[in-house]
């Protein structure tokens, strides 16, 4: 609150200062005497809210209509007032108030017009600072947050509640849209890590509660497979013009703070020559989707980033990977092979069994588990690591595929992943 209320005096400030120069000079240009000091009195008298600028133009038009014997300089000076005023008034100060200080537009209007009738010309002066303060009280005390909603200019949906949203309507367009609009201050593989695959757990939760409908699920895994081809061409790099691309130390923005966001993956991989001879294939990279209903689109996502940085990759779904079914899996020029979990909870005894049927169909190879978005606390145990079996644990697609990249460049032999 106090970070704000001081934001808040400064751009009034700046405002006030402003609007005293443009009468200044717009009275020097009128013609009428001592052009400064009027300035300087309108400045200050604009700190009275809504009605002092207006007192303030009462003595230049006075002292207008006594020096000019005619009406023009009445007239300009009365316009200049009754023109700047609710100019600056109405429609500058709302949206400069509002995003210094965290409020919408209506709510600095609706918050004058309240206090302004409770307390008269003391509420005037107070309502935007007594705003800010219920705001802030809104966002960290949960039975107020109906006053952040209300007068808040944060979006009412989160990124990732509007990824998941557009998903569950079947809106693979919106949703790109959406999409898009973050990539420009985001590297496609933060954007799949910090909205795309957050959004899709909140659909496999709701799912597992029964919330999602078997409709509503098929849905959102024909958006997301839709979603991915769109931005089949989009590089993962850093977009143009960011700060954090420029200078590191940038300080973050609100938004960057509010929804954090990685870095895109550094580097690529060696030219197809230059990588073992393992990894030279087509399609080095198998990524098997866990049993999850939706770990198929993960399992897509990263195969894609994969592509991005060199590396092919292809995606394979849970039913391939079945005891009925791994023998016929064709690991021919395989050397990492990525399973993708949005969840898994309990004790993952079908994950350790998954592994050793791929350690069975393609023996020799290390292996890494990648679990998304945040990863699995129960798997982070070294000792219930060891147990699963897997060598390596990532929780975020960019983690995974350094991880690929990283083994490309270094095994000697074929790495068998799963992420």
């Amino acid at each position: 609150a106090a970070s704000r209320l001081g934001t808040y005096f400064l751009a009034q400030l700046g405002m006030n200062v402003t609007f005293g120069i443009i009468i200044g000079v717009g009275l020097w240009l009128i013609g009428v005497p001592n052009p400064l000091l009027w300035g300087v009195f309108s400045a200050l008298m604009r700190f009275v809210p809504y009605i002092g600028a207006f007192i303030s133009g009462i003595f230049p038009v006075a002292l207008a209509a006594a020096v000019d014997p005619g009406w023009s300089m009445v007239i300009a000076t009365a316009a200049l007032f009754l023109v700047a005023e609710p100019l600056f008034g109405q429609v500058v100060e709302p949206l400069l108030y509002g995003q210094s200080t965290g409020l919408s537009p209506f709510a600095v209007i609706v918050s004058t017009l309240f206090w302004g009738f409770l307390w008269g010309p003391i509420g005037l002066i107070l309502a935007t600072p007594f705003t800010v303060c219920l705001v802030v009280l809104g966002r960290h005390v949960d039975s107020l947050e109906f006053l952040d909603i209300m007068l808040g200019d944060r979006p009412p949906l989160t990124p990732v509640e509007n990824f998941y949203q557009r998903m569950l309507a079947g809106d693979p367009d919106e949703a790109r849209d959406l999409g898009e609009t973050m990539l420009k201050e985001r590297s496609l593989s933060s954007y799949y890590d910090e909205v795309a695959l957050k959004g899709l757990q909140l659909a496999a939760n709701d799912y597992a509660r029964g919330v999602v409908t078997p409709a509503q699920l098929e849905n959102i895994r024909a958006s997301a497979r839709s979603l991915v081809e769109d931005f089949e061409d989009h590089e993962d790099v850093e977009p143009a013009g960011d700060d954090k691309a420029v200078n590191p130390n940038a300080t973050p923005t609100l938004a960057e703070r509010a929804h954090p966001k990685n870095e895109a993956v550094p580097g690529q991989a060696a030219a197809r020559d230059a990588l073992p001879v393992a990894w030279r294939g087509d399609a080095p990279v198998l990524c098997v989707a866990g049993r999850g209903p939706l770990d198929e689109a993960s399992s897509a996502m990263l195969a894609q980033l994969l592509r991005k940085h060199g590396l092919g990759a292809r995606v394979v779904p849970y039913v391939e990977v079945s005891r009925e079914r791994v023998r016929d899996l064709d690991v021919t020029e395989v050397a990492m092979v990525c399973v993708s979990y949005l969840d898994i909870t309990g004790n993952p005894a079908h994950l350790r069994y998954l592994l050793e049927r791929l350690k069975r169909r393609a023996p020799g190879v290390r292996v890494l588990v990648g679990l998304w978005p945040v990863g699995e606390k129960v798997l982070t145990d070294a000792a219930v690591g060891r147990e699963v079996g897997a060598d390596v644990y990532v929780s975020s697609l960019r983690q995974a595929v350094e991880a690929c990249l990283e083994a490309a460049a270094e095994a000697p032999k074929g790495l068998v992943s799963v992420a």
